[in-house]
């Protein structure tokens, strides 16, 4: 009861003039010192106390699922990641909730001050993105007069409405030639399909990271990932696929289609373990391969 009331009290204090519930906090806002203090906790095999397997029994992870975390170096941070990626109600009070229930006040009471500083700076930036921005009047003709954001593609338009995709194509540079492929069976088909291929379709001066979530979020449909040993190595791909996950939590509207062609050594990443493949290397499926990708790219 002491503990409950401690976060009770936590949440009323973790913004400045908010009265903030956890249960309303994602589990993004929790940083990776207190994930990794997590781990320290649960990845040991315990007799006495519960450990992540059963932790990530109460998150709803199935027992073939968690036999296969047991090969994970981490397998604390992977469920978490993966309950983040897969449920929207995986809330920081949904996560004190499971370890009060599986008897573990000893990590919530160490990591509560933690939790409540991640808690009150992800308020922070909330309250920051709410803000209207600062009006800045024109004062010279040195005002630039297109924003970065207009003007992104070949085709754009910066006078008329931006460009528009049916799907941005994640993908590295090894895997240019299926990329090319696609384009030929998606585009150039009967399902006239339009792609975002970064190379071929966004002009060049503009910073990265603000125009490839500029894409993915306001101008595709979807995103299409390319799986392959060389994409695990990707710092971009990574980048994009996680940002792609966060716009659509448990994969309500089939945002993010993984596609594998080619045989890999490598695992396949955990945190798309949940969604559909289409997978362009097994003989028996092969020849229904771009039906599928095609009409999946083509819901409304």
């Amino acid at each position: 009861m002491k503990l409950a009331e401690d976060f009770r009290k936590l949440s009323n204090m973790a913004c400045e003039d908010t009265q903030v519930d956890f249960e309303k906090i994602p589990l993004v806002a929790l940083n990776m010192t207190v994930r990794k203090k997590l781990g320290l906790y649960l990845n040991p095999k315990h007799t006495v106390a519960a450990d992540w397997s059963e932790v990530a029994e109460a998150m709803g992870f199935t027992y073939l699922e968690i036999q296969n975390y047991e090969g994970s170096r981490n397998p604390t941070r992977t469920i978490l990641e993966d309950w983040q990626a897969r449920n929207p109600e995986a809330t920081v009070g949904k996560l004190l909730s499971i370890l009060t229930e599986k008897d573990r006040e000893d990590v919530v009471e160490d990591l509560r001050p933690l939790i409540n500083e991640d808690v009150r700076k992800y308020c922070e930036n909330l309250k920051k993105k709410a803000e209207p921005p600062l009006q800045v009047p024109e004062v010279d003709s040195c005002v630039p007069r297109t924003p970065e954001r207009v003007g992104l593609t070949v085709d754009d338009d910066p006078e008329g409405v931006p460009e528009l995709f049916d799907a941005f194509i994640c993908y590295c540079q090894s895997d240019i030639a299926f990329v090319h492929e696609m384009i030929r069976e998606l585009e150039q088909t009967e399902y006239k399909l339009k792609l975002c291929v970064f190379d071929r379709d966004v002009l060049p001066g503009s910073c990265v990271w603000t125009i490839t979530s500029e894409l993915i979020e306001k101008r595709c449909k979807r995103m299409v990932v390319v799986i392959s040993d060389e994409y695990l190595d990707s710092d971009a791909c990574d980048f994009q696929t996680k940002f792609a996950l966060s716009l659509c939590p448990g994969a309500r509207s089939k945002r993010l289609i993984p596609v594998i062609y080619k045989p890999m050594k490598k695992p396949f990443p955990s945190i798309l373990r949940f969604l559909t493949i289409c997978d362009y290397t097994r003989p028996c499926t092969q020849a229904w391969f771009w039906t599928r990708l095609g009409k999946a790219l083509s819901l409304a």
